[in-house]
């Protein structure tokens, strides 16, 4: 594959990446890692390599990660049976327990060590280090999971200002000692809008916004928050969708210059979207 572009070619594509690397070079840029992209062995290689390149051009890479297959995994072992109500995991002490040591654990140091092979500085935090996620208990009925009610940025621009890459597991605390669960897309957006990033990138199992769900050919590239709104009126937004534009819609509102749900699925999205003109699912702005 590689060698059928001559070298005119490749240096040609670096040229027309030129302006965009002036863009994002010293701007800061939040990526949340999931999905399918966490679980392919080659997809997860090619975002770490994807991450160093950003971070080798000088942009600011904060990279947060959920990890709930791992989670599900985990408790099977131990013997628990995983429960969902509206997306959110039942979590009990024990549960709890299980996310911290599966996400500020083994995720979490799999992540950091991954960037570093590829010649990245990584440092894995959580959001207890540092106070930097501050939480209490969203609804009982769900037991140890979080709403954030305060945001430490100290923590990550120190890391980043020593040119670092943040890599951080969405977990948080009280100020009893309690430990939460935190869902990752909402602590992605309160973290790119606390830090004032210039993107949010949220990593899916989707191409992106659809008009026809079933129809990856009707991705809608380019949405303004108002265009959204007007979209979850018309029923075009729906099911686990909602949240996940919600959580868009929450950063733009928080400062962050725009937000985008990128299809994870494909080789080198961030890339692609970062560094190209061609983007690879659908950016969220505001309405200027």
């Amino acid at each position: 594959m590689h060698n059928e572009f001559t070298n005119m070619e490749r240096a040609e594509v670096l040229v027309q990446a030129l302006p965009n690397i002036k863009k994002y070079s010293g701007k800061t840029v939040v990526i949340k890692y999931g999905g399918n992209a966490m679980i392919n062995e080659d997809l997860k290689q090619q975002v770490m390599e994807d991450i160093c390149l950003l971070w080798l051009i000088g942009v600011k890479v904060v990279l947060i990660h959920g990890g709930g297959p791992e989670i599900s995994e985990t408790m099977k072992k131990f013997g628990k049976k995983s429960e969902f109500v509206n997306g959110l995991r039942v979590t009990d002490k024990e549960t709890v327990d299980i996310v911290q040591m599966v996400l500020a654990g083994k995720v979490n140091k799999t992540l950091v060590n991954l960037l570093q092979m590829k010649g990245g500085h990584a440092v894995g935090l959580s959001g207890i280090d540092g106070g930097i996620l501050e939480a209490t208990m969203k609804d009982e009925a769900l037991g140890y999971v979080g709403e954030i009610t305060k945001i430490r940025t100290r923590p990550i621009t120190d890391l980043l200002e020593k040119n670092y890459i943040p890599v951080i597991s969405t977990i948080a605390s009280d100020r009893q000692g309690n430990t939460y669960n935190i869902n990752g897309d909402t602590a992605a957006a309160s973290i790119a809008g606390a830090l004032q990033a210039e993107c949010l990138i949220m990593m899916t199992d989707i191409a992106g916004l659809l008009r026809d769900k079933d129809d990856p050919s009707t991705l809608i590239p380019e949405v303004t928050v108002s265009q959204a709104r007007q979209l979850f009126d018309k029923g075009v937004i729906s099911g686990g969708m909602i949240p996940k534009v919600e959580c868009c819609i929450e950063a733009i509102g928080k400062g962050v210059k725009h937000v985008v749900m990128m299809d994870g699925r494909v080789p080198h999205s961030i890339l692609m979207e970062l560094l190209t003109d061609e983007g690879a699912g659908t950016m969220v702005k505001g309405d200027d």
